[in-house]
């Protein structure tokens, strides 16, 4: 069975705490080994001299992450990160970010992702993250 974005979206809000509500995250699409969330714009966001602050874009990607894991088993499942590390390449100012993340192994117990972000505007690349989740149910 496929999930839906409006399915993913659900995931969202029913199971993240409102700092990262207040994101504004959106499920752009799902395949099933990854999922493209969007980052719009904000400059509620922003760090001193106006680029998205890098703690909004590490929360993205890990969001991504659920939403992947979720969507490649069909269902959300209760999971935990384990690991995350994130390489920012440029700074974003006045742009949404595509966060794409792509399982690159899902077991039983474990999964792995690589996320790459992307401003929408340049189309330039933002950053990279690579996650490790425990799944816990």
């Amino acid at each position: 069975m496929t999930m839906t974005t409006a399915e993913a979206d659900k995931i969202l809000s029913a199971n993240f705490a409102p700092w990262v509500l207040a994101l504004d995250l959106s499920v752009e699409s799902l395949g099933e080994d990854r999922a493209l969330l969007r980052i719009p714009w904000s400059a509620s966001l922003a760090r001193e001299g106006g680029g998205l602050s890098g703690q909004a874009l590490m929360a993205a990607a890990d969001t991504a992450t659920v939403i992947a894991v979720s969507a490649a088993r069909g269902a959300f499942v209760p999971m935990t990160t384990v690991q995350q590390s994130t390489s920012f390449q440029r700074a974003v100012a006045d742009s949404d970010v595509l966060i794409e993340a792509v399982l690159t192994k899902l077991g039983r117990r474990m999964a792995f992702a690589d996320i790459t972000m992307t401003a929408v505007r340049t189309g330039e690349l933002a950053a990279r993250a690579s996650t490790v989740y425990a799944l816990l149910g």
